[in-house]
């Protein structure tokens, strides 16, 4: 029994790769999704997932921010969850950085602004 559960996370795994990779175009659509809740807050951003100017394989979305010490930033993406769900996690730390489910943009957009603040004002408790 225990040959067959690593077997089946690895084919877990390699699946939502696969969806993550051919569903390019509904990870950019929930990105500027994200990118409009994004705006109110008063965040920049930059779009890396246009194939002519950025040829790289997992759409992102680059956040920044102008902090005290120069420019803050996290870059998010779009990946394949289990149950046929797409969410936003934070690319640097890949499905480790999950954030929230893509259906909810405002709540990926709170997420992304505690990790900028913590990131330009380090010693506050956001």
């Amino acid at each position: 029994m225990d040959q067959v559960r690593p077997l089946s996370v690895r084919a877990e795994r390699h699946v939502l790769r696969l969806r993550t990779h051919f569903g390019r175009s509904t990870a950019v659509r929930y990105l500027d999704v994200l990118a409009v809740a994004l705006q109110p807050k008063g965040y920049r951003f930059v779009r890396l997932y246009r194939p002519d100017e950025f040829p790289i394989p997992l759409p992102l979305l680059w956040v920044y921010a102008i902090g005290p010490d120069g420019h803050v930033g996290i870059v998010v993406s779009a990946r394949a969850v289990a149950g046929g769900m797409w969410a936003y996690h934070e690319a640097q730390r890949g499905r480790f950085g999950y954030l929230s489910p893509c259906g909810d943009a405002k709540a990926a957009a709170e997420q992304a602004d505690k990790l900028l603040k913590h990131k330009m004002y380090p010693g506050n408790a956001w």
